[in-house]
């Protein structure tokens, strides 16, 4: 099999905040094609001094060279999770081998929420709720709803979303890894 060919599905990511209370959740499955590979996968970090959550949607080489590179402008701008975040969809959009990569990174800390792609978009959602990747519709709405009707700390929130999120999309698994920030 032709590693260029591989249909590579996806992943689903989620983040919630509930005040100053942020959680980033990821499923565990990897998909090549019809078949799962790996179980629990880790798609969601902290890293920068552990006051930043990263999660990723896409390939996993791409992200975690993202990973990196993020980190990096955070420790240019002193944990500056904004200005990281705008210099590297900066460098994404305009550099020619970051150009190819093909993941979405989405950023966390205790302020801000945000969705990065190679189109250049930096994206901060308006009601603290993001998801990403092929169930990342079904766990936002499920999120949404969860925000709106119950009092569910962000954690619980965000656990309870992608379980939903794995019982729709058969790309997503209940294998969750749960990262937060109070």
């Amino acid at each position: 099999m032709n590693a260029m060919n591989m249909n590579l599905h996806g992943t689903t990511i989620l983040a919630v905040r509930r005040g100053p209370h942020v959680a980033l959740a990821g499923d565990g499955q990897v998909t090549i094609k019809d078949t799962i590979m790996k179980h629990r996968a880790r798609k969601v970090r902290k890293i920068y001094k552990d006051q930043i959550i990263v999660g990723f949607a896409g390939a996993t080489a791409d992200a975690l060279n993202l990973y990196d590179r993020f980190e990096g402008k955070l420790e240019q701008f002193n944990g500056n999770i904004t200005r990281s975040a705008v210099e590297l969809a900066k460098d994404w959009r305009t550099d020619k081998y970051l150009r190819r990569l093909e993941a979405l990174l989405m950023a966390a800390d205790s302020d801000h929420l945000f969705l990065l792609s190679g189109n250049g978009d930096v994206i901060e959602p308006d009601e603290g709720i993001l998801g990403i990747g092929s169930g990342g519709a079904y766990a936002q709405a499920a999120a949404a709803a969860l925000v709106h009707h119950t009092e569910l700390d962000a954690r619980s929130i965000a656990e309870a979303a992608m379980k939903i999120a794995a019982s729709i999309c058969i790309y997503t698994n209940e294998e969750i890894t749960i990262e937060e920030i109070k």
